[in-house]
């Protein structure tokens, strides 16, 4: 395969001979294709506004009008159909590569990132306290250690001695209203 324009040669050689596989490399080979031919489009775009002045100017109108429904599919992921299936790590990880079309590595990393600052800022040396915000606020409490003490059992209505408890910490995570609402 080679650009009608500029002849630069893709590689058609399919190493594997499993269909799924193939068809991976042929999506893959026909994207570093239509990436190479939107560059062509991008530099034709761009050369009429230098030759005149005056498309400048109505360019920007143009852009600035198919900015505004671009918007729109920002906000759709809000209103997902409900999901009848759990994630694990990796259904999870498809699931998301899937609705927002990004990499799977990019994907990975940015769900990596995430979990490694929620460790860091709730670490003891940490801030105590992760918010992601509008879904969940995690926070880790400092429970102090107790000393032994006596008292009456509450089942026997004995008085015994209550042993003495460690200084531990609890991890407590706080919904929103979003996520509230939505599980209703």
């Amino acid at each position: 395969m080679a650009c009608r324009k500029c002849r630069v040669k893709f590689s058609t050689a399919v190493t594997h001979t499993h269909p799924k596989i193939r068809a991976r490399h042929d999506d893959v080979r026909l994207g570093i294709y239509n990436l190479h031919m939107d560059s062509h489009m991008a530099t034709a775009k761009k050369s009429p506004a230098t030759k005149t002045a005056a498309p400048a100017k109505t360019a920007p109108k143009k852009v600035a009008a198919k900015a505004a429904p671009a918007k729109k599919p920002a906000a759709a992921p809000v209103a997902l159909k409900p999901i009848k299936t759990t994630f694990n790590k990796t259904t999870l990880l498809a699931h998301l590569v899937e609705t927002t079309g990004q990499e799977p590595k990019a994907v990975k990393a940015v769900l990596g990132a995430l979990e490694a600052t929620l460790l860091a800022s709730i670490n003891k040396k940490g801030a105590g306290e992760f918010s992601w915000p509008g879904v969940v606020k995690v926070t880790a409490l400092q429970v102090p250690a107790k000393k032994a003490r006596k008292g009456i059992d509450p089942f026997t209505k004995q008085e015994r001695t209550f042993a003495a408890k460690p200084a531990s910490v609890k991890v407590k995570a706080r919904f929103f209203k979003k996520v509230k609402d939505a599980a209703l």
